[in-house]
């Protein structure tokens, strides 16, 4: 069954069409300067959990303002039919709705000093970094999908300026690493953005130290999490 995670602080306001909630709810990681550059941290399949909350506090102490909205309002779960089944009930222009918001809520900050903002996800959430990258155009200067799947992965990528590094498993029984590199090309083609991926000897979820999955690869994981850091102290400015 699904829990209530104790990971929301702050809440922000959905403009625009669509129905459902009109505010929404995330956690916000602040560096220990008070200010930094913005990066939105997009969630797992499995809600706004532990790992995730740590993934956001471990950007702020890295100099970021860090925003991780939840997707699921509030929702939680450790196992994987139930994820699946949440993640389903989440319509990708829903998603869409509260990672725009969320956007706009960050860059409107006072916290945040960069002009344009990053964003990072995992799993699910790396097909709407994907997505928000390709619907929110010059608002987001630097996209990082780690092993990205779900509804959220857009069939075009002509609207993408950000520049990309993506973080890829070459043993991912959820996305194959033949079309992670399909995708890699697609993006480099449709957009004529920058796009780097990287592709590791290791499963889905490898960057995932709860071990959710059960392939969370340390050594890789750290390698792609360095990478992915300087990555984006570099482009969101």
């Amino acid at each position: 069954m699904s829990e209530q995670t104790p990971h929301q602080n702050t809440t922000f306001p959905l403009n625009g069409a669509g129905t459902g909630e009109q505010t929404g709810h995330g956690y916000l990681a602040l560096p220990e300067s008070g200010s930094g550059p913005g990066v939105i941290v997009i969630q797992e399949w499995w809600g706004l959990t532990d790992h995730i909350k740590d993934v956001t506090d471990r950007l702020a102490a890295s100099g970021f303002v860090a925003l991780a909205p939840d997707l699921y309002g509030g929702s939680i779960t450790h196992d994987g039919d139930e994820a699946g089944e949440m993640m389903s009930k989440l319509p990708a222009e829903e998603g869409a709705r509260l990672l725009a918001g969320a956007t706009d809520h960050l860059l409107g900050l006072d916290a945040v000093s960069s002009a344009t903002a990053g964003t990072i996800g995992f799993c699910m959430g790396g097909g709407f970094v994907l997505a928000m990258a390709a619907q929110q155009g010059d608002k987001i200067s630097a996209a990082v999908p780690f092993y990205g799947v779900g509804q959220g992965v857009p069939e075009s990528y002509a609207g993408v300026t950000a520049a990309v590094q993506g973080h890829y498993a070459e043993h991912d029984e959820s996305y194959p690493v033949e079309q992670a590199r399909e995708q890699e090309e697609q993006i480099r083609t449709e957009s004529g953005a920058e796009v780097t991926y990287f592709y590791y000897d290791a499963g889905h979820a490898f960057h995932n130290d709860t071990n959710a999955a059960g392939t969370y690869d340390p050594q890789r994981a750290q390698l792609a999490w360095d990478r992915a850091v300087t990555f984006l102290q570099e482009k969101v400015a």
